[in-house]
């Protein structure tokens, strides 16, 4: 199993809502905002993000409703943290 990619300071966890279309995404973070999320063109090509899925944002300095996905999470590591209690407010 690969490493699990934690969250470092300004980056949030969030659960995927719903796919907007157009490389956006609906996502609820942990701190309990609804944000649209744009996927990186560095991961975009790399892995598929579907609805319900765990993913490791990081919000605009500049808009604090907007963000960009960083990391998607395997199931395997979606319940470690889930074990761990890494997330309040997503469930």
């Amino acid at each position: 199993m690969k490493e699990m990619v934690m969250p470092q300071e300004g980056e949030l966890l969030g659960r995927v809502i719903k796919l907007v279309g157009g490389d956006n995404i609906i996502v609820k973070c942990t701190d309990g905002k609804v944000r649209t999320c744009r996927i990186r063109g560095k991961i975009k090509r790399r892995m598929w993000i579907r609805d319900g899925d765990l993913v490791l944002i990081a919000p605009w300095d500049f808009k604090s409703d907007r963000a960009d996905i960083i990391w998607r999470y395997i199931s395997a590591h979606a319940e470690k943290m889930k074990a761990d209690g890494l997330l309040q407010g997503l469930d």
